[in-house]
Parts: C-alpha cells; sequence; structure tokens
C-alpha cells in the first residue's frame, strides 16, 4: 500500500510540472532586461554617472546661509559687532569704554555665495570620470555578450538532455520489444531462465539511465530560468529548436579581434590615467574664484537694521605643497605603465584561449565524424544479430550486448554534438 502511495505522489508531482515550450529566439528577447549580472553592470554604469555629478560643483556656485547669535564683551569683538549694527556714537571712542565694553549682542544673518571660474584641475578630473563612464557602459555589452553566451550553452544543455531521454527511452522500446520474444522463448522451453534475468537487468539499467537523464532537463531548465531570473517552481522548459549539427567553416590562425568589448574597455580605460596625470600637473596651475556675502546686523534677534555686502575676487597659485602633486603626478604614470602591461597580458592570455578554443573545436568536429561511423557500424551489427537471433543462430546475450553497443554509440555521438557545439559557442565568444 505504501509503495502504491508513493508512486501516486511521485505521479503526481511530475504530472503538476507545466511543460513550457520555447525557443532560442524566445529567450533572448526575454533575457537581457531580467538577468541580475546585466542589472548589476547597469547599477555599477549609474553609479559612475551619478559620481560624475559631483564635477558639476567646478561651474555651479556654492551658497551658504547662516544666522548666529553672540554675547560678548571682547574690546575688538564688542566694538566690531555695535560698528556693523550701525550704532557707534563718540562715547564709544571713550578709552574707558574701549578697553573695558559693557556686554554686547549680537545677530548676524549671513548669505555668503563662491563662484568657481578657472579651476583647470578639476576640468581634467571631470574628464577622467567622463572616461570611466565610457568605460563601465563597455563593460557592460561585453556582460550582455557574455550573457548571449552563456545562455546559448544552457540552451544546448537543455536539448542535449532532452535527446538523451529521447535515445534512452527509444533503447527502451527496443529492449522491451526483445524481451517479448525472449518471454516468448522461455515459456516454450526454448532458452535458459538467465538469459530472461539479462534482459531484466538492461530494463532496470535503462530505467535507472532515463531516471537521470530527466533529473538533469530539470537541472538545465533551472538553470535557464536563473538566467532569467525567474521562478522555476513546478515549470520545466521544453526547446522547440532541433539538436542538432552546427557545420560552421573557421578560418586558419584566428586572431583577437580589436573591436571585442572587453579589449575595447581595456584601451579606453588608459584615456582615464592619461587625464588624472593633466589633472595632477594643472594644480599648478593658477585658480581663480569669485566670492561674495550679504550681512545683515542687530543687537536683537530677528532684527534686521543694518546690512553690509562683500564682494571679490581670488587668484591663487600652488607654489610648494611638498611635493604631493607631483608624487601623484608619478603614481598615476606608474599606474598607467602597470595597466599597459596588463592589457599586454590580457590580449596574449586571449590570444592563447582563442588558439586553445579553435582546436578544440576541430578536434571536436573530427569527434563528431568518428562517433557517427561507430554508431552507424554498431546499428549495422544489431541488425545482424538481430536477423541471426531470429533465425535462431546467435544467443540472446549476444543480442543485448548489440543493443547495448547502439545505444552507446548514440549517447556518445550525441554527446559529441554537444561538446563541438559548445566549443564552437565558445570560439565565437572569444573571437
Amino acid at each position: 500500500m505504501q509503495k502504491i502511495l508513493f508512486l501516486l505522489f511521485i505521479s503526481t508531482q511530475f504530472f503538476a510540472q507545466d511543460t513550457i515550450p520555447i525557443s532560442k529566439k524566445d529567450l533572448e528577447a526575454r533575457i537581457e532586461g531580467q538577468n541580475l549580472s546585466v542589472k548589476l553592470a547597469n547599477d555599477e554604469v549609474n553609479i559612475a554617472k551619478a559620481s560624475l555629478l559631483e564635477s558639476r560643483a567646478m561651474y555651479l556656485p556654492n551658497v551658504t546661509a547662516s544666522y548666529t547669535g553672540i554675547s560678548t564683551n571682547n574690546p575688538l569683538m564688542a566694538f566690531g559687532s555695535k560698528l556693523n549694527q550701525e550704532r557707534i556714537t563718540m562715547m564709544d571712542f571713550d578709552p574707558a569704554r574701549l578697553n573695558s565694553p559693557d556686554n554686547i549682542f549680537n545677530f548676524a544673518t549671513k548669505l555668503e555665495v563662491q563662484q568657481p571660474i578657472f579651476n583647470k584641475d578639476a576640468v581634467y578630473q571631470k574628464k577622467a570620470g567622463e572616461v570611466k563612464v565610457d568605460v563601465l557602459k563597455i563593460k557592460e555589452e561585453r556582460t550582455k555578450e557574455y550573457l548571449q553566451f552563456d545562455l546559448n550553452k544552457a540552451y544546448l544543455q537543455l536539448q542535449m538532455a532532452y535527446k538523451v531521454v529521447k535515445v534512452l527511452e527509444e533503447a527502451k522500446n527496443t529492449t522491451l520489444a526483445n524481451k517479448k520474444v525472449i518471454d516468448n522463448y522461455y515459456k516454450n522451453g526454448m532458452i535458459q531462465k538467465s538469459e530472461v534475468l539479462y534482459m531484466d537487468v538492461r530494463v532496470s539499467e535503462i530505467e535507472s539511465q532515463i531516471q537521470y537523464a530527466k533529473s538533469n532537463v530539470r537541472n538545465a531548465s533551472d538553470y535557464i530560468y536563473f538566467l532569467l531570473n525567474e521562478d522555476s517552481q513546478n515549470k520545466v522548459l521544453k526547446p522547440q529548436d532541433e539538436f542538432s549539427y552546427q557545420e560552421n567553416i573557421l578560418e586558419q590562425n584566428p586572431t583577437l579581434n580589436p573591436n571585442r568589448k572587453d579589449l575595447q574597455a581595456y584601451e579606453k580605460s588608459l584615456e582615464a590615467y592619461d587625464w588624472m596625470i593633466k589633472s595632477s600637473k594643472a594644480k599648478f596651475l593658477p585658480k581663480l574664484n569669485a566670492f561674495g556675502s550679504f550681512e545683515v546686523y542687530d543687537n536683537k534677534p530677528y532684527q534686521f537694521d543694518a546690512n553690509g555686502y562683500l564682494v571679490g575676487l581670488q587668484l591663487s597659485w600652488n607654489v610648494f605643497d611638498g611635493l604631493k602633486a607631483k608624487s601623484e603626478q608619478e603614481k598615476y604614470k606608474a599606474d598607467l605603465s602597470k595597466a599597459q602591461t596588463e592589457i599586454q597580458q590580457y590580449q596574449k592570455q586571449n590570444q592563447l584561449e582563442l588558439n586553445k578554443s579553435y582546436r578544440q573545436v576541430l578536434d571536436a568536429d573530427k569527434k563528431v565524424s568518428l562517433t557517427k561511423l561507430a554508431w552507424e557500424q554498431s546499428a549495422e551489427a544489431y541488425r545482424i544479430r538481430k536477423n541471426r537471433y531470429d533465425q535462431g543462430l546467435e544467443k540472446s546475450s549476444d543480442l543485448l550486448s548489440a543493443e547495448t553497443m547502439m545505444s552507446q554509440k548514440e549517447l556518445e555521438h550525441q554527446q559529441a554534438i554537444f561538446e563541438y557545439n559548445s566549443a564552437l559557442e565558445y570560439f565565437k565568444f572569444l573571437r
């Protein structure tokens, strides 16, 4: 009874899953707007853009407002506060009052404006920030290209998983047909019990393989849902495109495409170092800034009887800063040299990887041809043994061995096609 309930539970779980047909084209249309890796790359671009907004301070004014209240009998502060309040009289020039003034209150309202006019170092820093945004945008495009490669590979895995299930189910049907014949022979006393048991073992073996293959179908489907950033609960994808050999003619001695997005991003990043070097040099150039303030004073809070203003220009030079700017120049130059070396190393590593991938495609292509030939030969061998068995000239164990070999060679051929298609996708991604 428990076994029956368990089988019913498994059956319910299986039929509760929705099998959703999907084409590769449909996946490509959905994935870019939903994938988490693309979203993260886009967030990095937005963060760089937000940081770049700080550079607006190099040409926009800085405006501050304040309200201050003080109480003092400091001679200088008391006289100055009273002067700002426009309440000075001749009695205030009495030396005794000047030296020992009475306590005085002062309430000041101040509006202050600072306006940058010429700061060349800030201009160069902004240029470096703009380059950083461009680099991150290019990296985002490369992320999308990698996502496309990952999607193609995941779709191939899903196709392969379904193909394995199909091959195994066909092998099971063949085995069951042979088992039916063997069972009849056994009933008629023409063969021994051991031959029937061999066939039962083969059926159990195939059923186990089918169960494992169906688990791989679910695993491949779940990974695609992960790429889509969607919930895979009780849903299984089924490819609409046929799993087939993607014939492709490759050029000999392939070279890296200089327009590849990651290579472009590395080359573009060098510009940022150039701008930072210029920015550190520009710190020795004069800086011109304007400033101004409007002030209102009174000896009572929230009274505004006296006022005044101040405007001016400031031209300044950083004559010597303890070699800080010079040290920055040397640091940026060293960073630039390091980045150039890293780019050379990265290009050579990727050229090696491209060459390796090229050879893998050729090897996989050869393997497809060899496994196809082996599959065809094993199928012919099975056909011959089946005819001889039907004529009573072969043992059932020989027939079972031939059928097992044929099924194995077909699976090896399908695996070879998968390896070739995957290697080809990776080569295209690197190229």
